[in-house]
């Protein structure tokens, strides 16, 4: 039987050879990111034969939602104690954010045994990431055009230090009490994952960036690379009394840290409607589609 358990950041270097292993494109296959959205969905990790699980536990329906695993090893062993996991508690087996590297190892071993349900909200936008800084050609003129508006301020870019730390969780949070995040589970979830960032950024490896507007701050961003061809946003924050802050926070951060990845992946938009026209206006290279796969008799795959 699996057995689950909190994560820790003592986990990272097993988890993070699981991860490399698989060389998944998805924001949810970043350590980080586990570590630091814990508690979002009451997610639990497990080693099992090679491979590392997480599975989310508060779902609305009650049924533990498992991530496709990574690591390597007998990928049909792992689904089958999955699956054996799932009939123990009377529960179909659901895997999600199953996507075009994923799904086909899941159909090899277990061919229509799952239906499949098409997650858009949960789609990572993935961008070339040298056109992402170009934003060259008649598409981004206005992208540039808020860019050159905010260069008025005469913003000065650098590198996230220890000394910016305290400066940007009050940033993020005087944003967190002006909209009473407090009263949505979700912002809550992003505070503690802003802080456990924050808390743990050497030993993440996080890079981050501030831009500041005579001294003070107008943005800053944290990200790292999630695979060997794709670097990955995790936090964008930006005071928007300052007009093109955001993009101009978007293009510096690139710029600086993901020049050497192929892809940009600045994550899902939640099916919130101005976040989804905002991530399409950049025109990504592939929106990396993610999928639920459910079997409804876990029982006949163990």
């Amino acid at each position: 039987m699996l057995n689950f358990r909190q994560i820790t950041l003592a986990d990272r270097p097993w988890i993070q050879t699981a991860l490399r292993q698989s060389d998944f494109m998805g924001c949810e296959y970043s350590f980080a990111n586990n570590l630091a959205w814990c508690r979002g969905a009451d997610s639990r990790i497990c080693a099992f034969e090679g491979f590392y699980l997480i599975c989310a536990f508060d779902t609305p329906d009650g049924t533990p939602h498992f991530s496709f695993p990574s690591g390597t090893g007998d990928l049909k062993q792992v689904i089958a104690a999955m699956a054996a996991y799932a009939a123990a508690m009377q529960k179909p087996l659901v895997i999600t954010g199953l996507t075009q590297q994923s799904l086909p190892l899941l159909q090899a071993v277990f061919p229509e045994q799952f239906t499949l349900e098409n997650d858009r909200d949960s789609a990572d936008y993935l961008y070339r990431t040298a056109d992402f800084v170009a934003l060259s050609g008649k598409k981004y003129h206005k992208k540039r055009n808020h860019i050159a508006q905010f260069a008025r301020y005469a913003p000065v870019f650098s590198e996230m230090t220890p000394d910016d730390f305290a400066e940007c969780i009050a940033f993020a949070a005087e944003s967190y009490n002006a909209k009473d995040g407090y009263t949505d589970a979700s912002s809550v979830a992003e505070q503690y994952a802003i802080h456990t960032f924050f808390e743990n950024f050497s030993a993440l490896e996080l890079k981050g960036g501030v831009l500041r507007v005579d001294g003070r701050l107008a943005a800053f961003s944290i990200g790292e690379p999630i695979c060997s061809n794709v670097f990955g946003v995790h936090i964008e924050k930006a005071d928007t009394r300052y007009h093109g802050a955001y993009p101009a926070m978007a293009r510096e951060f690139a710029a600086h840290f993901a020049m050497d990845y192929t892809y940009l992946n600045r994550e899902e938009d939640l099916g919130i409607a101005g976040l989804r026209k905002s991530k399409l206006s950049y025109y990504p290279e592939l929106l990396l589609e993610k999928w639920t796969a459910t079997c409804h008799t876990p029982e006949e795959l163990c």
